[in-house]
């Protein structure tokens, strides 16, 4: 059996070997998942909510553990890890809370002589193709709604954090009816191949737009949906009516929180003329005073890149940047002699639109900004991306918020917040952002198809 070695990537040691799944145990797996679904499905809606509630005890009792883990295999301060912890409660309690409602069979109007309801059926086996850098939070939107609405999941997890898919298994893997949520370690090819049985009825994929269309045409020719989680080339807006100070706290948060590994990070800054002097100046401020190095150490504001291919990656983007005219006021480079995967928060001044650094997912803190006359031009500026996920205005008038939020492609449009997923409002993207929805009353849509019933109650008139 092939294996991988997960490193730690603070200091490259060894946090565990892992065994890769052959095609023979991902049959094994996929039959006991179905075995479960054949079970599941055919409990009450209550009795599902009940075990999902239980599987949610389990994984808190292992929480402290869990966010340690997280922090070893991908390098996020341990803070940042055990407030994911935290924050997968708060999405999954939320799930469980709307199950019901949203459910349970939808009574049309009375009309004589006929019975009419809309159910919601559960697809089968759900296939949850997890990324690493949030690595509860992204599994937890699709595999908690997926097990109320009656499905089984397979989980296959990032090659660089399995331990977070052991976690899932463990606490949802093993209730009364077992193999619910099986984590899996599998080849792209070995992936693919799974994804052809009859018995996946849908894919969840979180990861590069590049991927996405992989998936896409996979899923396609298995005439099954996909539900796609890409890319983000996030902009905030500082209007010229903006609480300055407010807001570049707050972007310079939403850049710079896990390493800006996020795909609703703030990657582009549009800052009104009036601003645009001092936003740069307290942004270099606050930027500068990070604090890189162990994540396991509650000083550490910054941890290292889950990925050291990222750092020459950055480099260059950034360097390319200046030789288009940027200014680099902080940051640009990897730490020196540094056995950790660190890049300090980088902010780059009059970058021009047509940049990479302003074009293409940096998936790392760095802030590139650039001054703008007004609304109409950030607008223009804003929308100039083959990506939509999230934007940010930044203003004090709720007017001129819901203005630009009508004009602004994306998925979610915030004003004056950033880098934030509310379980009741749908996360989904625009254009090259991903397709589909997870969260709220929308993320079981997707997971479930509708079956009409239409009964005649009596033998009365035509057809």
């Amino acid at each position: 059996m092939a294996s991988l070695k997960v490193l730690n990537p603070f200091d490259q040691s060894v946090v565990c070997d892992w065994t890769m799944d052959t095609p023979k145990t991902l049959a094994a797996k996929l039959g006991s998942a179905e075995k479960a679904y054949q079970k599941w499905h055919r409990l009450s809606l209550d009795e599902r909510i009940r075990q999902v509630r239980e599987g949610l005890k389990r994984f808190r009792a292992s929480g402290a553990e869990t966010a340690r883990q997280i922090t070893q295999q991908m390098g996020k301060p341990l803070a940042q890890s055990e407030r994911e912890v935290e924050t997968f409660f708060e999405r999954a309690e939320y799930m469980v809370s709307i199950a019901k409602d949203t459910l349970s069979p939808e009574i049309l109007p009375h009309k004589e002589g006929f019975l009419r309801r809309i159910e919601h059926r559960p697809l089968g086996i759900v296939l949850n193709l997890a990324a690493w850098n949030y690595p509860l939070l992204i599994p937890v939107n699709v595999i908690v709604p997926a097990l109320l609405a009656g499905n089984a999941v397979l989980l296959k997890h990032s090659a660089m954090t399995p331990l977070c898919g052991q976690a899932f298994e463990k606490a949802f893997g093993h209730l009364d009816v077992p193999g619910l949520v099986t984590a899996i370690s599998a080849t792209h090819e070995d992936t693919a191949r799974l994804m052809k049985d009859p018995r996946i009825t849908y894919v969840a994929f979180t990861g590069s737009v590049e991927g996405g269309r992989k998936m896409a045409q996979q899923t396609a020719a298995q005439l099954i949906d996909v539900g796609l989680e890409l890319g983000g080339k996030d902009p905030a807006y500082v209007a010229e009516d903006a609480d300055l100070d407010f807001a570049v706290a707050n972007i310079v948060d939403g850049a710079c929180y896990n390493a800006g590994q996020s795909c609703c990070s703030v990657e582009r800054v549009y800052v009104h003329r009036r601003h645009y002097d001092a936003f740069l100046q307290r942004a270099q401020g606050v930027m500068t005073a990070y604090r890189l190095g162990d994540p396991l150490k509650s000083e550490t504001t910054m941890g290292p890149l889950a990925q050291r291919a990222a750092l020459p990656r950055l480099e260059a983007r950034v360097a390319k940047a200046r030789a288009q005219g940027a200014r680099v006021l902080c940051g640009g480079k990897r730490l020196p002699k540094s056995r950790g995967n660190f890049f300090p928060p980088t902010l780059v001044a009059d970058v021009p639109q047509a940049a990479s650094l302003m074009q293409e997912e940096s998936f790392g803190p760095i802030l590139p900004v650039r001054a703008v006359a007004g609304d109409d031009e950030a607008l223009a500026l804003m929308n100039d991306s083959s990506m939509g996920l999230t934007a940010s205005v930044w203003t004090q008038d709720p007017a001129r918020a819901d203005r630009l939020a009508g004009a602004l492609e994306f998925g979610t449009v915030y004003q004056n917040r950033c880098d934030y997923l509310d379980p009741a409002l749908p996360w989904s993207g625009a254009r090259q952002s991903g397709q589909g929805s997870t969260l709220s009353r929308f993320g079981f849509y997707a997971l479930t198809r509708r079956q009409s019933i239409h009964f005649r109650q009596n033998k009365k008139g035509a057809c």
